[in-house]
């Protein structure tokens, strides 16, 4: 049975999750919390690198700040984003205000931005704020084998 790594969005706790599973909400084995729920985890500093770099899903991540009118306009779309594409990919965000050595390690020089990151590499970034179905598209279009 193939396993896959995700790191949590809580505690950054790496887990060993069956492929099977991943429909099931598994949750992570140090803080209970969900890790592949279709919900938009919010990162912190240690939940970013280490789902970034270590995540077997692919993972998208929107980097936002409070003050931006299109960063908050695009957050219910994002989360239908979420819920559609769960649970073959995940989806979080990172406040660029609160991490600004995060946003600018990714070079992040607009928001709200959007990078697709799978097993450690960036695949791809989109800029603005997306109504999910481009979300969604974007995502697939750039996962392709």
């Amino acid at each position: 049975m193939e396993a896959v790594k995700l790191a949590c969005a809580t505690c950054g706790q790496m887990n060993r999750v069956p492929r099977d599973r991943l429909s099931a909400a598994p949750k992570c084995g140090s803080c209970g919390e969900p890790l592949d729920d279709g919900r938009v985890h919010e990162l912190d500093r240690l939940s970013h690198d280490k789902a970034v770099r270590g995540d077997d899903l692919p993972l998208l991540v929107d980097y936002w700040a409070p003050w931006c009118g299109p960063c908050r306009a695009m957050a219910p779309e994002f989360a239908k984003a979420a819920k559609a594409l769960a649970p073959e990919v995940r989806l979080a965000k990172l406040n660029t205000e609160d991490h600004p050595d995060i946003a600018g390690r990714a070079r992040i020089q607009g928001i709200p931005a959007l990078v697709l990151y799978h097993r450690g590499r960036e695949v791809a970034r989109l800029a603005g704020a997306r109504p999910a179905a481009q979300i969604s598209d974007f995502v697939r279009q750039n996962l392709r084998p």
